[in-house]
């Protein structure tokens, strides 16, 4: 049975808990905030955690979160493949390839037909060699490129070999086009908005992004985090009442 609260996980046995991580968390808040919510129910100070495979800030859905013996498990999940739903916008790009940043280069996308999308589609599945965003973890040097890229510096980063094993586009509403993908680990989805605006000739960038499986773990069986955060804002909401009181 998949866990569903935090007090269900014991921490010697260990648990790999699926969570549905929420809009403009990064992955390491998600761990950091279970890590202190265990540490707090358990008086436990040592435990080893830990994610299995990032997921953007700007993207929510299914994370995995391995805790204690579970965590030697991580190498063996990141390899499964993974699937996610959202939407791209054609007609503009942005430097990060998705809303983190501004969009930019605006060109006429009206012409577009179904043909020209499903062509485009196509030329972007099967084995792939995918040149990793700028804005992303890749190691340059032993300098991550999202640092690099927000000095301003030029970047060059070397194409990985990727698989995309299925891209639908299940609604099409210009300029947004809604997809779903299954790929192979190291899949940029960000990188597949770029190359995707690039072969229709108007530009293209994410603007939407949800992890619904990895492996056969689905976002169906996923913790609800939200109580968690509704936690966090209840005590702000309480300090500030404390603290207008005073």
């Amino acid at each position: 049975m998949p866990i569903k609260n935090l007090s269900e996980i014991d921490l010697e046995k260990g648990e790999i808990l699926l969570v549905d991580k929420p809009l403009r968390w990064t992955s390491f808040d998600v761990v950091n905030k279970i890590k202190y919510t265990l540490k707090k129910q358990t008086g436990i100070k040592k435990f080893k955690i830990g994610h299995a495979g990032t997921l953007d800030p700007l993207a929510s859905g299914l994370l995995i979160v391995c805790i204690g013996k579970y965590t030697k498990e991580i190498p063996t999940i990141q390899t499964q493949n993974k699937q996610y739903i959202g939407t791209f916008t054609v007609g503009a790009t942005t430097l990060s390839y998705d809303l983190e940043k501004q969009p930019e280069n605006f060109l006429p996308y009206q012409h577009l037909t179904k043909t020209d999308i499903e062509k485009a589609k196509n030329q972007l599945c099967g084995d792939l060699q995918q040149i990793p965003p700028d804005f992303s973890a890749v190691k340059i040097q032993g300098k991550r490129a999202f640092n690099l890229a927000r000095q301003g510096k030029e970047i060059k980063i070397a194409p990985k070999p990727i698989t995309i094993y299925r891209f639908d586009t299940p609604s099409i509403e210009l300029p947004r086009i809604d997809f779903s993908i299954e790929c192979s680990k190291g899949t940029y989805i960000r990188a597949i908005a770029r190359d995707f605006g690039q072969l229709l000739g108007c530009g293209a960038y994410l603007s939407a992004l949800r992890r619904t499986q990895i492996g056969n773990f689905s976002i169906d069986d996923a913790f609800d985090f939200t109580p968690l955060i509704n936690t966090d804002r209840q005590k702000d909401e309480h300090k500030r009442k404390k603290d207008f009181e005073l």
